[in-house]
């Protein structure tokens, strides 16, 4: 496997589309902590652009190059490789090449710039995001042989984490604001990863009061280390349960 991975990780880092990604973070990054001169503020506003960019570029990118990929993965198949092996090996490739975009772009500078514990948290939050994104892009194109029907459908996971959740959350805490909501919210945003990170980094930034009535509750759980190990570990499932499920299903799948 390690063979084969690192074959298509030098491939993927070659890539003309990771090297823009990788430079587009590297300039947004920078022009964050030029152009404010509260790190604080720098970081809040760095946030909200990896909560949409990562996540984005992680599941197209990575729907594309399965496709992409589909005739080199015939060829491996027809060689004395497991399914597994060549399935695990696709997605350690494209999670540690667009990490390691990530760590060139956001990491490295942030530190650079503002070593800090909300920088720590954020570098962190991107990289389970970038893993929990491929994932979800790995269970898109395993589900179909039809390269636009998986793009649409990983699109559609992009659109309801990142607008379509948060909607529904807001429905249920004003239908039933009279009720206590506390642990139930708790709940919703555990079944979203990108809220996980987004509260985070809210909570080492010192903002709950930005995030309404819940926030206190938030700031008591997810500002304590147990919050931050729940949370870490909920991505970490999100990453892991997608990848687990479209491999079983990579491994039947008539290619």
């Amino acid at each position: 496997m390690i063979k084969i991975a690192k074959y298509i990780l030098y491939d993927i880092l070659r890539n003309r589309f990771v090297m823009l990604y990788t430079l587009f973070l590297l300039v947004v990054t920078f022009s964050m902590f030029s152009l404010d001169s509260d790190p604080g503020k720098a970081t809040l506003s760095l946030l909200n652009i990896i909560l949409l960019v990562v996540p984005l570029v992680s599941i197209i990118f990575t729907t594309i190059h399965f496709y992409n990929s589909y005739e080199f993965i015939e060829l491996l198949l027809a060689q004395p490789v497991s399914r597994k092996t060549i399935y695990f090996a696709e997605y350690f490739s494209i999670s540690m090449a667009l990490a390691t975009a990530y760590i060139v772009g956001v990491a490295i500078p942030m530190l650079l710039l503002n070593f800090s514990e909300s920088s720590f948290y954020l570098i962190i939050a991107g990289l389970l995001l970038t893993f929990v994104f491929v994932a979800l892009a790995f269970a898109a194109s395993v589900s179909t042989r039809d390269k636009a029907k998986a793009i649409g459908v990983a699109l559609l996971f992009w659109f309801y984490f990142t607008l379509i959740y948060d909607g529904l959350i807001l429905y249920v805490i004003y239908s039933f604001s009279d009720y206590p909501l506390d642990k139930v919210t708790l709940a919703m945003v555990s079944l979203n990863p990108i809220d996980l990170a987004r509260i985070i980094i809210l909570l080492k930034l010192d903002l709950s009061a930005l995030m309404g009535y819940t926030g206190a509750f938030y700031k008591n759980f997810f500002g304590s280390s147990v919050g931050v190990i729940y949370s870490v570990l909920f991505l970490l499932v999100w990453a892991l349960a997608p990848l687990l499920l479209a491999m079983r299903r990579f491994v039947r799948k008539d290619i």
